[in-house]
């Protein structure tokens, strides 16, 4: 397991100046981060390079990089606000510099909502050891015992004499002074927090604002060439004929270039594709339309998403590969008063984000630099390093902002094409991917289907569970063969059941993939909240008892729960049970909270199918509780959401503000998801192309959103994917609310207007 207690180190400020870029500083600070390596070797001498975190300069600037991406989840403010804290600084003259790829920061893959969790404890003693260093200089300057000397507010003060002394004064002189060990750390209490827990405001605003942030569309080097690719529809196919004479004819087209792909399992490799490289990309595109490629056949030509999920329908009726097992189900579900089963199924999804995977590039014999919008340089540096025979370390990566991201850019085969075009044409080369090539050539969220049954007894209460899910494990992208999902994937939802039922069990079937499967925000809870919060409901309406009674009874007494049997262990996000126990008090209080949101009592006119209802639904994911509450209107076929609540408990809420801006963001996402998201295959490739027909959530179909965060000083959980598992159940549930009609299939515009 990565290791969360490394100590600080001080460094030399040449070797922060070398690998920042950073102007003159009297302190430098770097920290073994939280990762598979130490931050730093140690050889003798001066040749290592370094990992390095806070600096001080003369002036007073307090300079703290950000090792991770940022996608307006608003990283870059809060992990050095954490620092910030402890440091004492204000936050007025500190400077976030967003850090290189490399492997020494540990971790950089920014993605499963466990940037603040990971390193919120690293950049607290960050800031305790260098407030402390401060401290000590300042002693040493005034001959007094380090005892007497506080930070505060950026200075060093003699609290006997009220002498003080501002930060940059002491920089240099702190740099000297022995790094403290960790049990010399003096952290804050919560009570002295200046900034954690605030809402502070996000560093990259201003220049998102006024347009002048740069994301990855907008770098631009002198001599570049625009790249746009043709790729192949299906996945594996191949070229097997090209005709590109009348590309080539076009007026400001340099070359173009063939991309060998089609290997399976595809991993992160470019995919089989036809290059059109030009001086601008209004040309690039242009000439790329004039291409005429034939493509080889797969088996995978044969794939349908709609006959696929009959299949996956079909299948999860049967008898699959047990996971877990408690007690006896069949003698249960035999034995029971009455029993109920449904089926639930979503589509494939697209990542869908609003700036479209792009990469710049310039290859040489020595190296390679890149400038992309990437969650992950590190896989950046070893999959480009592998395309090109080069060492990860000679692979420079420079992150952009990411204009989204939800998973579609910590996967680097964007930015493999740009690095190989890059050496092909001997210039740098940037990769622009219209949005008909991030819907077609996406790494989709699985397609699923799960089955549910359960027996209830006379009183209403259920004593039997089966559940049973079939979807394509993202496995299949890594490695050949996999056609069932896998048990981290299980961990999401599925497998991690909080419900008092001593007869239960958790099984899989067949699923083989058909398309490069990949993470999309909130991962597999996204088909496991549907179906587990979908079937909650119906049973509680089967028994005849109010939801949010129901299921304070299913969820049974307060305790904490492991999952973990036999070959099955229970992942809990990476994160030790002892830390981040699964507390089922915790999700209670969730299921309390939000049920008071709703009129759980309103229900609409069922006989006309016309009325107002509302649906809850509450989901434990990336060790965060949040429960959903919608309210909507069905009339005459058509569904209008009229308004949506979140409760979420997310530990220490580091950034109120950033929290409740990710719960909003994820309210919206997942409307999306639930009412519009489906991607469809039609004999092997998508059908879809743009916005028109993959569509986002509207302006006018969007509610009013109401967030509510639980105070909490329990260790700080996930914050930018928990909130969009429970939001399809919800608005599921409260159509039934409504108007009596349940829907287990998604999207829902497949059996309602939008509003």
């Amino acid at each position: 397991m990565p290791d969360n207690n490394s100590p600080v180190e001080n460094v030399s400020r040449r070797h922060f100046l070398k690998l920042t870029g950073l102007a003159a500083g009297g302190l430098v600070l770097g920290t073994a981060l939280p990762g598979w390596q130490p931050s730093w070797a140690r050889p003798a001498g001066d040749a290592s390079e370094l990992n390095l975190f806070i600096s001080i300069a003369p002036d007073d600037t307090v300079s703290i990089i950000c090792h991770r991406s940022e996608m307006g989840q608003g990283i870059r403010t809060g992990l050095p606000q954490v620092a910030a804290d402890e440091l004492e600084a204000d936050w007025q003259k500190v400077e976030v510099v967003q850090g290189l790829g490399d492997k020494r920061y540990g971790s950089q893959n920014t993605d499963g909502s466990r940037s603040i969790r990971r390193f919120y404890d690293t950049m607290r003693r960050m800031g305790a050891s260098a407030r402390t260093m401060l401290e000590r200089a300042a002693a040493e300057q005034w001959q007094v015992p380090a005892g007497e000397c506080a930070a505060k507010n950026h200075r060093v003060v003699h609290t006997p004499s009220g002498r003080s002394l501002p930060f940059g004064e002491l920089a240099a002189a702190a740099a000297g002074q022995p790094v403290p060990d960790e049990e010399e750390l003096r952290l804050k209490g919560s009570e002295d927090f200046r900034y954690i827990g605030k809402p502070v405001n996000t560093v990259d605003t201003p220049a998102m604002v006024v347009g002048a942030a740069d994301f990855g569309q907008d770098v631009s080097i002198d001599g570049m060439l625009i790249a746009s690719i043709e790729r192949a529809p299906v996945l594996g196919s191949t070229i097997e004929k090209l005709d590109d004479r009348a590309a080539r004819k076009i007026k400001g087209v340099v070359a173009i270039e063939r991309l060998d792909g089609g290997t399976e399992p595809p991993l992160f490799h470019a995919l089989s594709g036809v290059a059109v490289l030009a001086t601008n990309t209004w040309t690039a595109l242009k000439a790329r339309k004039a291409l005429q490629v034939t493509w080889s056949r797969t088996g995978h030509h044969e794939h349908n998403s709609d006959a696929y999920l009959e299949t996956l329908q079909q299948r999860v009726r049967e008898p699959g590969k047990k996971i877990t097992d408690h007690g006896n189900v069949e003698g249960a579900l035999a034995s029971a008063r009455r029993t109920h089963e449904a089926v639930y199924t979503v589509p494939y999804l697209a990542h869908a984000t609003m700036e479209p995977p792009s990469a710049t590039a310039v290859t040489t014999d020595k190296g390679c630099e890149i400038w992309a919008c990437v969650q992950d340089p590190q896989s950046v540096q070893q999959h480009v390093g592998n395309a090109l025979g080069l060492e990860p370390e000679q692979v420079t990566v420079n992150v952009t902002l990411l204009g989204g991201g939800f998973g579609r850019k910590s996967k680097p085969d964007f930015v493999i094409e740009a690095a190989l075009l890059s050496r092909k044409m001997q210039k740098p080369v940037k990769v622009v991917w219209s949005r008909e090539d991030d819907i077609r050539h996406d790494y989709y969220h699985a397609a699923s289907a799960e089955y549910y049954r359960a027996g209830l007894d006379s009183d209403g209460r259920v004593t039997g569970w089966l559940q049973r899910a079939a979807f394509p494990s993202i496995g299949g992208t890594f490695s050949p063969g996999v056609d069932h999902p896998a048990g981290f994937e299980l961990d999401l939802g599925f497998a991690d059941l909080p419900f008092a039922v001593d007869n239960r069990r958790s099984e899989t079937q067949q699923a083989e993939y058909h398309a490069r499967i990949g993470w999309l925000r909130s991962v597999s809870n996204i088909q496991n909240a549907f179906g587990r919060c979908s079937f909650a409901d119906e049973l509680a309406h089967a028994a005849g008892v109010p939801a949010d009674r129901f299921l304070l009874e299913l969820i049974g007494p307060d305790r904490t729960i492991d999952p973990s049997q036999g070959d099955y262990k229970f992942g809990n996000y990476g994160e030790p049970l002892e830390k981040f126990p699964y507390d089922t008090a915790r999700l209670k209080n969730i299921l309390r909270r939000t049920a008071a949101r709703a009129d759980l009592s309103l229900r609409g006119d069922h006989k006309s199918g016309n009325g107002e209802g509302w649906g809850i639904a509450v989901h434990r994911s990336f060790l965060s509780y949040v429960g959903i509450a919608t309210k909507v209107r069905v009339q005459d076929n058509r569904l209008e959401i009229l308004e949506m609540h979140a409760v979420a408990d997310v530990g220490l809420a580091v950034n109120p503000d950033r929290v409740k801006s990710q719960m909003e963001g994820s309210m919206i996402f997942g409307m999306s998801l639930a009412l519009l998201g489906e991607i469809r295959m039609e004999d092997g490739a998508v059908a879809n192309s743009n916005f028109h027909d993959y569509q986002l959530l509207r302006m006018h179909q969007c509610p009013p959103l109401e967030v509510e965060l639980v105070a909490s000083d329990e260790a700080p959980a996930g914050v930018g994917e928990p909130g969009v598992p429970p939001v399809a159940p919800s608005i599921a549930n409260a159509i039934f609310a409504a108007s009596g009609r349940r829907y287990r299939e998604l999207p829902l515009n497949r059996h309602l207007q939008l509003g």
